[in-house]
């Protein structure tokens, strides 16, 4: 299946070897090309107003996807400075318990 597949040669490969200074050295014959395959698959062609829509169609998608990304962000920064807060009131309290007030 991955083989390559040449074509069959029409005629063995003969050695060029000029017999005398004067005698003109033949010219070997063009080599067959194989036809290209024809695809069975379509073709798909994108017209302006199909080129367009996918273009606004991929700015959508980065511009949602860059929300949702700055959303996260900024919940990860919110939850830790939160929890910076908790972390300093937690230690005034432990502090105060300590010396007995």
């Amino acid at each position: 299946m991955f083989t390559p597949k040449y074509p069959p040669r029409d005629t063995a490969p003969t050695a060029i070897v000029p017999s005398s200074a004067t005698d003109a050295t033949p010219v070997p014959s063009p080599a067959q090309v194989a036809p290209v395959p024809v695809s069975n698959r379509p073709t798909v062609q994108l017209t302006p107003g199909s080129a367009l829509a996918l273009a606004a169609g991929g700015g959508a998608v980065v511009l949602v996807v860059g929300a949702v990304l700055v959303s996260l962000l900024l919940a990860v920064a919110i939850t830790g400075v939160s929890v910076a807060v908790v972390a300093v009131v937690l230690r005034l309290l432990v502090n105060d318990m300590h010396k007995g007030r």
